[in-house]
Parts: structure tokens; sequence; C-alpha cells
């Protein structure tokens, strides 16, 4: 569970403090009137309408809400013809009035069949208020009174009136009596957290005036009542009783609670209730903790890398815990195996972390998205952060003590994952990806695993574990060829084996001789959305432009290796403009760096198949149908 303290971000009447890990952005408030500010300005919502339109995005942050729905909550089922029209313009006047406060960033995005708005770099009070109150739910249930009852002060600090006042709508009178219901609850809660700790006299005023002011609430008279008696007042807390007793028969026609009803029969005999107080749970010490295991499956075709799993095992596997974490960074061109290597040591391995195994493609979700998922895997309850270096903080904190294996694939920058790191302690990470990733091999000792190709045996294991016959062993010579056809890649080797498993009747050389024959071979060797061409497609659109350009000019050099000088006669630049963009195509995985020649000068190659994609790019360029390789 989390020990670090809660970080306040709102102090007094929702006056924002300082906080490092909070970027400066826009603060939304719904508890109290509704409000807009930035950098502690308040900005100029608008009429009706918009503010309705803002306070149902507000009330679904995060999530898609379809106009029809803004359509009905706003004019609550007597829409005009020109509802959505409406809608359109009040969404366009807020990300106005967004930009104006200079905030450029889209707050407010379409997306179908709506709107969406996103909290990423911002905070919405009410979010805040339910996090703070989940996180005292936790440590009421640790029995941690003192750090709860801080929780729900803050959290009550936040509000500053009935919620979303200023907005007249029935939905925005129902989520405000829901909002409201809340506090109240949480007022119950820190009524009951304080009376365990002993302030009963200083309660006194407070519990006095909520029982006034809610007099059908029996936790409150409850907790009013065990105060009086504890302050030396029996004769005032049965007066409480009897004041409620009579109120609640003459308002509902029913009599208190049995609860109320035993705590003043304990009163009248002048027996010193229990330190025990309603509302507050039993210590939950025990509870199980969950066991992440969210490793995709083995890929059934892996084979080789014994050494790279042997340098794995020497630098992941030691039992002595290191600061930081140890970290294996395992890179290569597209389509190379990079991601099939940590599957594959992670299974294997996956029995030397019993806390359980996290794994987030880095290509798809975002940090704050990946953040969410590990939280919730390893049994985060409530609302989460949404500040990403809060969530980090959490994420670290729920780590501690647990030894743990995190795989980040296809991570594109240090930026992107630093916050995913687990720091210190037992657990274990293995990153994979294209980028150089600098700053992570200067800040942590990683071992950085470049993989190639594989080799000839390695390769015709491949053809042999997919087609499941004899044809790779009895054409050795044509297995060999075959191989390095498919450039002794993964993903091609295993659609030149598909193509064979679909055509009993071919033997291995009829596959290398249409192969040898062909305009297109990466065409022939791609299958499916995860094709090797589809991944060089992917890299390719992943650089710059001036880098994109040259990765096509730069495929008319078929020869074995080729050097700066040769590249800016292609490239028409410079030789240090073109050693420059040569490098980026390096660490982009794109080419290879040979070693330097007889004057000295840096060599680099092509990968054969990557040398057809690009040619094959810089053909399909306007103007350049006719070219020839």
């Amino acid at each position: 569970m989390d020990d670090h303290p809660i970080v306040p971000i709102f102090q007094g009447a929702g006056k924002p403090k300082t906080k490092e890990a909070f970027e400066p952005g826009l603060e939304f408030r719904i508890l109290g009137p509704l409000e807009v500010q930035m950098n502690g300005q308040g900005l100029t919502v608008g009429g009706p309408r918009q503010r309705a339109v803002l306070s149902a995005l507000l009330l679904s942050a995060n999530q898609v809400v379809s106009c029809d729905s803004l359509i009905e909550k706003v004019w609550n089922g007597r829409p005009p013809r020109t509802a959505r029209t409406q809608v359109a313009i009040c969404i366009a006047t807020l990300r106005k009035v967004f930009r104006g406060a200079g905030w450029d960033e889209e707050t407010i995005t379409t997306a179908t069949p709506g709107y969406m708005l996103s909290l990423a770099g911002h905070s919405l009070d009410s979010l805040r208020f339910e996090q703070l109150v989940a996180r005292a739910t936790e440590w009421t249930a640790e029995d941690r009174p003192a750090e709860a009852a801080a929780a729900l002060r803050e959290a009550l600090a936040l509000w500053r009136g009935p919620a979303l006042g200023g907005v007249y709508t029935p939905f925005a009178e129902t989520e405000a009596a829901r909002l409201d219901e809340q506090r109240m609850l949480a007022v119950e809660q820190q009524m009951a957290l304080r009376l365990q700790l002993g302030e009963h006299q200083a309660l006194l005023g407070e519990l006095q005036a909520l029982v006034g002011a809610c007099p059908l609430r029996d936790r409150l008279r409850y907790y009013l009542m065990l105060a009086q008696y504890r302050s030396g007042r029996r004769a005032e807390a049965l007066t409480t009783f009897r004041d409620g007793m009579r109120h609640s028969i003459e308002e509902i026609g029913l009599e208190l609670s049995a609860e109320l009803q035993s705590l003043h029969d304990s009163i009248l005999r002048d027996e010193f209730p229990q330190l025990a107080v309603p509302g507050i749970a039993a210590p939950q010490r025990d509870r199980p903790q969950p066991v992440p295991c969210q490793l995709p499956e083995s890929d059934a075709y892996f084979i080789g890398r014994s050494r790279e799993q042997w340098l794995m095992d020497d630098a992941l596997l030691s039992d002595s815990p290191q600061l930081p974490s140890p970290i294996a960074y395992i890179t290569g061109s597209p389509g190379i195996g990079k991601t099939s290597l940590a599957v594959n040591w992670a299974h294997r391995s996956a029995h030397r972390f019993p806390d359980g195994q996290l794994f987030a493609d880095l290509r798809q979700d975002r940090t704050l998205d990946v953040l969410h998922q590990f939280l919730r895997r390893l049994g985060a309850e409530g609302p989460l952060p949404m500040d990403v270096p809060e969530a980090a903080e959490r994420y670290r904190a729920m780590l501690e003590g647990k030894r743990v294996l995190v795989v980040l694939d296809q991570a594109s920058s240090y930026e992107g994952l630093r916050h995913l790191l687990p720091g210190r302690g037992e657990c274990r990470v293995i990153i994979t990806g294209r980028a150089d990733l600098d700053e992570l091999l200067q800040k942590y000792c990683a071992l950085r695993l470049r993989i190639g190709p594989l080799s000839d045996e390695e390769s015709r294991e491949v053809l042999t574990s997919v087609l499941r016959d004899s044809r790779a062993e009895e054409s050795p010579r044509a297995t060999r060829q075959l191989g390095a056809l498919c450039g002794h890649t993964p993903p091609a080797l295993r659609a030149a084996a598909a193509k064979l498993l679909t055509k009993q009747h071919w033997r291995v050389s009829d596959l290398v001789r249409r192969l040898e024959r062909s305009t297109d071979r990466l065409a022939e060797l791609s299958i499916g959305e995860d094709s090797l061409r589809a991944r060089l497609d992917r890299s390719v659109r992943e650089l710059n432009p001036l880098a994109a350009g040259a990765y096509r000019e730069l495929s008319r050099l078929d020869g074995a290796d080729f050097g700066a000088a040769q590249a800016a006669k292609v490239l028409g630049t410079d030789q240090l403009d073109a050693e420059d963009l040569i490098e980026t195509l390096v660490d982009a995985q794109l080419l290879e760096v040979v070693g330097r020649g007889l004057s000295g000068e840096m060599r680099y190659r092509w990968q054969e198949l990557v040398r057809l994609h690009a040619f094959h790019s810089l053909c399909a360029a306007p103007g350049l149908a006719n070219c020839v390789g």
C-alpha cells in the first residue's frame, strides 16, 4: 500500500498550492459554483448552454460524450432543430476560451460520436476529492486514523458551496445532489475518525451545527451524543436524543435507529461507550495482494538467441538487490525479433518473479494509460491520479519490496518510459526498441543487446518448425539460399515457410527460384498486418521528412557497403549533411555500421530486405514508377 503522504494541491476554499509534479494547466471546479481558472485567473465560461455543455463533459472527463447525450442534458428532452449546431458552437467557444487563456493544446477533442474533455495536464476538484476520500478509506482500513482524517480534511477543503452552482439544468441538479451526498459521507467519516482520535471536545460545535442543518442524519446525531457524553455533558447527550426522536416522528413518522437507541440506553445507565466508533472499518492487514501476469503469449516459433539469453540471465537474475533495478535494453532493426526475445525470456524466467509480470506496448498507449493499467494490476483501488509524476510515485510505492518483472515493448524515447521504471529494489526491467536511448544508458547500468539476423542453422530451424516436414532438411543448399533471400529475419522466414506450407507440391528450390525472379521479393515475404513490410512502413513513418527521403534515395547504393562521400553524391548534399542523415538512419536501425575503410572513412551497409523496401518506396514515388534497381 502507498505509504507516501498526500501532496496537497488545494488549500483553504480551493486556492491552489504549488506542486512540482503538477504542470500549469486549467483548473476546473465544480464543487461549488462552476469555475475555470488558469494561473489563478478566472476564465469567463459563457452563458447557460456553454456552462451546461462544459459541466456534462467534466462529469464524464476522459470519456467520449455523444452529441445526442449533450443535447438531452442541455435541453432536457425538448431540443430545437438547431441543437447539434448550437452544441458545436458551444464547443468551439469553449476551445477559444481555453486557447485565449494560453493553453494551446486541444482540451476538448472531437471523437465519434461526440466530444471528449481530456484532463491531461489539468485538474478537476471533484476528481481530487474522490482520490483523497479513497486514500482516506485505505488508511482507515489500515488503522491509520490520523493520516485518514488529514486526507478528508484536505478533501472537504475543496468545497466552496453547493456543487455545480450556476448550472440550471435537471441533470446538473441530479449530479449536484450526488456530489453533495458524497460530501456528507466524507464529513461523517471525518467526524468518526476525529472521535477515534479523542477530539470529542473540539468537535462539539461542528457537530451541533451539522445536526442542526441535517437533523435526519442519524450518524451525525450519534457522533454528537458520543462527543457530548465523553465531554462530561451527559444531560445534553440525552436531550440531543430526545430532540432527535421528536423531530424524526414529526417529520417522517419513524423512531430513531436501533443504534442510536442503544447508545441512549448506555448513556442513561452511565456505561462509558467503547472507543469503537460506527463508520470505522476494521483493519484489513492481511488482505491478499493480486499477482499480475500480463505477458503476451510466447512466439511459438522462437528459435536461437542463446547468447543473448545467457547475457540477460547474468544481468537480470542476480539474487542480490541492486540500486537501481537492473535493465536489459534489446534493440535491432524492424522485424529482427526484439519482442520475441523479450517475451520468451520473460516466460522462461517468470518463476523468478513471484510478485508478477507487467507488460506494455508503448507504441499504442500513453504513459498515463500504462501507469493506470499497471496500478490496477497491482491492486490499486478507487480513483487513480491523473498527473503522470503522481501516478508514477504511487506505482513505485506499490512495487516497493516486491520482485516484479516489467517488460516495456517498442520504446521510442527515454521521456516516454522514464516514469515506468521501478527505481530501486528487487524488480527487473526489459525494454525493446530501435532508438538509442542515450539518457537511459547514461543514468542506468543497462545491458544493451543489439540483435542481428539469425544464423544459417537458426534460419533452417525456423523453416523446419513451421513446415513440420522434411523439405528443409532434404535440400540443405536451397534452404541456405532461402534463408539468405529472407535476410535471416524471423517474419520473412515464417512467411516463406507459410507459402511452402500451403503449396505441399513445392520443393524449397521452387520457392527460391520464384523469389530470385520476383520484382518485389518483399511482397512475396510479407503476410498479415505484422509483416516485415508493415514494420518497415511504420519505421519510415516515424522518420523526419529529410531522413525518409534519404532512406529512399540511398537505396540506389546496392553495393556491399558505402561511405558518406558516395551518399553525398546520391543525395545531392555535402558530406557532413550526408553523414548526419546516415546516422539518423543508423539510429533508427535501418542502416548498419560496417566499420572504417582503408582511408579511415566510416562505412555503412543495408540489410538486403530493408534496401529492397527503401528502393520499392523510391520507385513508388511520383514520377519514378519505372525506376530500375
